[in-house]
């Protein structure tokens, strides 16, 4: 099994190749901005690099969301054109849940809440379990003091993610919530890890209808142009 995988949930664009669950390739591109071109290259880059070419891909990955809806949308749209062009399967993972795959290893017994920045005191988050079942599903949450108080009273919880800064602030002096240091990013890596379980289950996306999970409706700023007067 060949398997691309693509995360673009935030800011730039995150591509691997995997090959029977073994890492072959791994590119990494932080910016303030997601572009289909970029994550073009990236691709291409990647499987070349794994030694094959986009024809002998058994399955193209991508994190559904939630995230960045411009990332998202480039993403998806990638996976999809490779899909259509290359009449390969694709499958779908959740954004949160490939974050929490990245440091259950390293925090046994603990929960894990990956957590995406969704402006103001929003974020996009979830609480997964150390064998990275869901004990909390994916939800935007106006972070306030009071959050996440049941769960904290009985387990101490990972926070981590771009979002983390904002609970951080509220949640920081609490002895059961923990705050790496070391920042975490959306990776391919562990979408690739997720999506070849869910090759050999043949759990595929219907190419045709697929839509990223945006978990909340996109809502452009307002415009600064003045408008004139009748």
């Amino acid at each position: 099994m060949l398997l691309l995988s693509i995360d673009t949930s935030i800011r730039g664009c995150s591509v691997a190749v995997h090959e029977n669950s073994t890492l072959l390739a791994n590119y990494d591109l932080h910016t303030d901005r997601s572009s289909s071109s970029m994550l073009t290259t990236l691709m291409e880059t990647a499987v070349k690099h794994a030694g094959f070419t986009l024809n002998d891909l058994d399955a193209i990955a991508v994190a559904k969301g939630p995230g960045s809806y411009t990332g998202l949308r480039v993403g998806v749209s990638s996976a999809k054109g490779l899909c259509y062009a290359l009449d390969k399967p694709m499958i779908a993972i959740n954004t949160l849940e490939a974050m929490a795959l990245q440091l259950n290893a390293f925090y046994p017994g603990h929960l894990l809440c990956p957590m995406i920045d969704a402006r103001r005191m929003e974020v996009y988050a979830a609480v997964l379990d150390a064998e990275n079942n869901f004990v909390q599903q994916t939800q935007a949450i106006i972070m306030d003091e009071h959050s996440f108080q049941d769960l904290l009273l009985k387990h101490r919880i990972v926070f981590f993610g771009d979002g983390a800064v904002k609970c951080q602030q509220l949640l920081g002096t609490h002895p059961n919530a923990i705050f790496p240091k070391k920042e975490s990013y959306p990776s391919a890596i562990t979408v690739g890890e997720l999506a070849a379980k869910a090759f050999q289950n043949e759990h595929f996306e219907d190419v045709a209808t697929f839509e990223p999970y945006y978990l909340k409706d996109f809502m452009s700023p307002p415009s600064k142009k003045v408008r004139s007067l009748a």
